[in-house]
């Protein structure tokens, strides 16, 4: 009997899950309208959370294109700025002095990127042993169905590639391919995080980083230098709308649990 598609099992997990109930209370996050400043959160994606998929340059310059939900549920908490590149920019003139995209942000989300640079790597590694907090989100087998052919350079990353870095701070991925389909909850602290075809963290170097693992070896925990990494391997709950609850609460939770 040929294996059932994982995409439709985990759509039926999905309908069972709202079924069930998986709503929680909002999180905490600034009054709208009280005036305090947002505090600054990077983002380096390839999935559709700052732009719609598909959306022309043209409606995005006009502001005619809607933000994804993922954006405007983090928004309610801080200010995005989205980013290219980890490293230092050249100056456009002769003797300009680079840019740092990393320069005056103290928290930082990678999730699920098309792969990072060689100094890439360095930057990154470098900004969280001077005090980031780094979210890390490396799914090796993404569940969202994305309208777009493969190949096309605004398609999601389908399966994450490790960058180095990750084997520096002691750390692996892994993927079992005979995992059960459907849905799984696993805590991560006091948030609630949803796996779907989860990756698993191992420790491989635990002289490296001072690092924990949690949710079921879903996720794990450093300290590097300075600064954390979260590291966890499963993207669900930034693809699917059905697993972030009421007013998007689970994933504004599990983010201000991972970068306060």
């Amino acid at each position: 009997m040929p294996r059932r598609s994982p995409k439709r099992a985990l759509a039926a997990a999905l309908l069972a899950l709202l079924g069930a109930g998986c709503d929680r209370a909002p999180a905490q996050s600034a009054a709208p309208g009280s005036g305090a400043p947002l505090e600054k959160l990077g983002l380096m994606t390839s999935l559709p959370l700052y732009w719609p998929l598909g959306a022309g340059v043209e409606e995005i310059a006009s502001g005619r294109a809607p933000p994804p939900w993922q954006r405007a549920a983090l928004e309610g908490a801080y200010e995005i700025e989205p980013l290219d590149s980890l490293a230092p920019i050249p100056g456009l003139a002769a003797g300009a002095a680079p840019t740092d995209p990393l320069a005056g942000l103290t928290r930082l989300a990678v999730i699920q990127p098309r792969g990072l640079s060689p100094a890439d790597n360095v930057a990154l590694d470098q900004w969280v042993r001077a005090g980031g907090r780094l979210l890390l989100v490396l799914d090796p087998a993404l569940t969202g169905e994305y309208d777009l052919p493969l190949g096309d350079p605004r398609r999601p990353a389908d399966s994450a590639l490790i960058p180095p870095v990750v084997a520096r701070w002691g750390l692996a991925v892994q993927f079992d391919e005979a995992q059960g389909e459907g849905v799984a909850e696993r805590a991560l602290g006091e948030a609630a995080l949803p796996l779907a075809l989860a990756g698993e963290v191992a420790i491989i170097d635990p002289a490296a980083a001072a690092c924990t693992l949690l949710a079921e070896n879903a996720a794990a925990r450093c300290t590097v230098g300075k600064g954390t990494v979260t590291l966890i391997a499963d993207a669900a709950l930034f693809e699917h709308r059905e697993l972030a609850g009421e007013g998007e609460a689970a994933l504004r939770r599990l983010v201000g649990e991972v970068l306060g």
